[in-house]
């Protein structure tokens, strides 16, 4: 019998008909990516001209010395002021303490899940992350308003007996803030960064082991280098979600302008903007979005500052 030839048999219509249809399909989503990146582009540029128009004129009235270097914040007093310089101070200090205590935390149960424990404890560790990450924030507040609130309460009963210059805050406090912060930002360090590790390559780990290094040398000086660019993400998105918390943060916070000292009763730039924002008017109003100004600018910096360490660190120079 004589071999068919399977080629000849196919119609070349078909074969054109089919390329053509697969050319269509992939054009036809290659648009529509670029288009849901240009969507993605035209709302950062469309936030940022917003931000920049309605936070401007309140610089321009009231002068951006007095509202970014003065300290006293009374917006409805006869002769109102708005300095927002201790507010600044607060969602900075604030921010930087919640990500030392929640970060070095994350990274290591991180690595606990990823590389130490075994396949029953990730089973139960593992949904208690990811249920921490759906608790809204107003129930994080509630907690830290019914149970660290009245703890940090005795705690400064005790540091501060017999003192006259001390104002109690009932336990509201920038110390209160920062530990809820640091718990809140735990479930977003914790999954991208064992994400990170569980992307790192195999023979990595088996090239450390083959040279003699133990376990422990092999996470910290091995597979934490390799999967920096995940960890630097994790700081990132960390960072961003302690500067924008409001809701938890107004309640546990005592939401009173002082200077960021840890028994203080704080206000942070976002519940400035949430406590005030209802019943602002004039000028008042656009300080307001001032403030939101300084928040956007303070986000924008911090994630285009790490992700230059994260581009020069990652990156290899060129040897001279």
């Amino acid at each position: 019998m004589k071999k068919r030839n399977i080629v000849s048999s196919v119609p070349s219509g078909s074969i054109i008909n089919s390329s053509g249809k697969k050319s269509a399909v992939e054009s036809v989503m290659r648009a529509f990516f670029a288009a849901c990146a240009a969507v993605a582009v035209f709302a950062v540029i469309s936030m940022t001209l917003y931000m920049l128009l309605n936070g401007l004129p309140g610089i321009g009235k009231v002068g951006w010395r007095e509202i970014l270097f003065q300290k006293a914040w009374k917006p409805t007093a006869a002769e109102p002021s708005y300095g927002i310089f201790s507010i600044i101070l607060t969602s900075l200090t604030g921010t930087l303490a919640a990500v030392m205590i929640g970060v070095p935390a994350g990274i290591l149960t991180a690595v606990y899940l990823a590389e130490i424990s075994g396949k029953r404890t990730t089973r139960l560790v593992k949904p208690a992350v990811e249920l921490l990450s759906g608790i809204p924030s107003v129930i994080y507040g509630l907690l830290g308003l019914y149970l660290l609130n009245p703890l940090m309460y005795r705690v400064e009963r005790k540091l501060f007996q017999g003192s006259h210059d001390h104002q109690f805050t009932g336990g509201a406090n920038l110390l209160s803030a920062v530990l809820v912060l640091a718990v809140m930002i735990l479930p977003t360090v914790i999954n991208v960064s064992e994400t990170a590790l569980r992307a790192v390559s195999p023979g990595i780990r088996e090239a450390s082991l083959g040279l003699g290094a133990s376990r422990m040398q092999t996470i910290f000086r091995a597979v934490l280098p390799a999967a920096k660019s995940g960890l630097f993400t994790a700081v990132v998105l960390g960072v961003g979600k302690a500067l924008g918390e409001a809701m938890a943060i107004l309640m546990v916070s005592g939401n009173s302008v002082n200077m960021p000292l840890p028994f203080h009763s704080v206000r942070f730039l976002t519940t400035a903007l949430v406590s005030e924002m209802a019943y602002a008017q004039g000028t008042h109003r656009q300080v307001l979005f001032t403030i939101g100004l300084v928040l956007f600018v303070f986000i924008m910096s911090v994630n285009l500052v790490l992700h230059w360490i994260l581009r020069n660190c990652t990156v290899p120079k060129e040897s001279e």
